[in-house]
């Protein structure tokens, strides 16, 4: 019962980021309070519901609820609790609710934090901040639903991966996608600043965002190519393999957006530079994550089990 009380706050959460986007556009263009304050408290609710389903999913991993398919494919009774924790960013619908869920912890933080500083153009932040959340909620709701069941409850998992089941399983993964979650951020600002066509003002919310960004995926870079060393006796990218790559080419990007926000004050042509990196940088994120998640790669990645 509870996990399909889960998947119904999946689908409540999804229908409230939409409604959050049309009132945060509408009120933003229309200056009006009522459908701003609409807007941005969908962005609270939205997180307090992919929070809630989150919880639910952690506890059918540590309960051992094996009527749940992503349980089945992802745990087993001898696992270790630590690694039933990890093992929710195992599987691509566990790792697609976990990135939803930072993405909507960082979307929090940031309109509690710049609601009253940067008020001209929150509106807009919070619209494309719901947008990114929705887009990630219709997959677990229409095509990778972590709450799908079997009609009966088998006696064991498959149990996790047996090259998952390392420590830097537990660390790594996080890591990453807290710093892709935290790109989005600096690219909301973007498109809000384009949107109230403040063209400049942008950048100095942004900035911090894409230096924190840069720091926790640059980390989470060095933390799986000591992992692909450790395990496979080769440093991860520089066998350029596809997935390690997905990571990378987003990083350098990251890197370079910080570059052009940092002299965009004394060169219009870094202004405009910065525009088009973000906005690339947004891209190569969500295209990072379909490769790494779809499957698509089939056996032409070590990361395809």
């Amino acid at each position: 019962m509870i996990f399909n009380v889960g998947y119904l706050i999946l689908i409540t959460a999804m229908v409230l980021a939409a409604f959050g986007i049309i009132t945060g556009a509408l009120g933003g263009q229309q200056r009006n309070a009522r459908l701003i304050q609409s807007s941005y408290n969908s962005v609270l609710a939205v997180a307090g519901l992919v929070l809630l389903a989150s919880l639910i999913l952690w506890y059918g991993l540590l309960a051992d609820q094996f009527q749940l398919v992503y349980v089945w494919n992802s745990s087993e009774r001898a696992l270790p609790v630590f690694y039933k924790f990890a093992a929710m960013w195992g599987g691509q619908s566990g790792s697609l609710l976990f990135w939803t869920l930072i993405l909507s912890v960082y979307s929090v933080f940031t309109v509690l934090s710049f609601r009253r500083r940067h008020a001209a153009i929150m509106p807009y932040v919070y619209a494309t901040l719901l947008a990114t959340t929705l887009f990630f909620l219709t997959l677990l709701v229409f095509a990778a639903n972590p709450f799908r069941q079997v009609a009966f409850i088998p006696a064991d998992g498959q149990g996790l991966n047996p090259l998952l089941q390392n420590y830097w399983m537990v660390i790594h993964p996080p890591t990453l996608f807290m710093g892709f979650a935290a790109t989005i951020i600096p690219f909301a600002y973007l498109i809000a600043g384009l949107w109230q066509k403040q063209y400049k003002e942008w950048v100095r919310p942004a900035l911090p965002w894409a230096l924190f960004a840069a720091v926790v995926l640059g980390t989470g870079i060095l933390m799986g190519a000591y992992w692909a060393y450790e395990t496979l006796n080769f440093g991860g990218y520089w066998n350029w393999d596809p997935v390690e790559n997905a990571v990378y080419v987003p990083w350098l990007l990251l890197i370079a957006s910080i570059h052009t926000m940092i002299s965009y004050k004394s060169s219009s042509s870094a202004l405009r530079a910065s525009v088009i990196v973000v906005a690339f940088m947004y891209v190569a994120i969500l295209y990072s994550t379909f490769l790494t998640r779809s499957g698509i790669l089939g056996e032409s990645s070590v990361h395809s089990f």
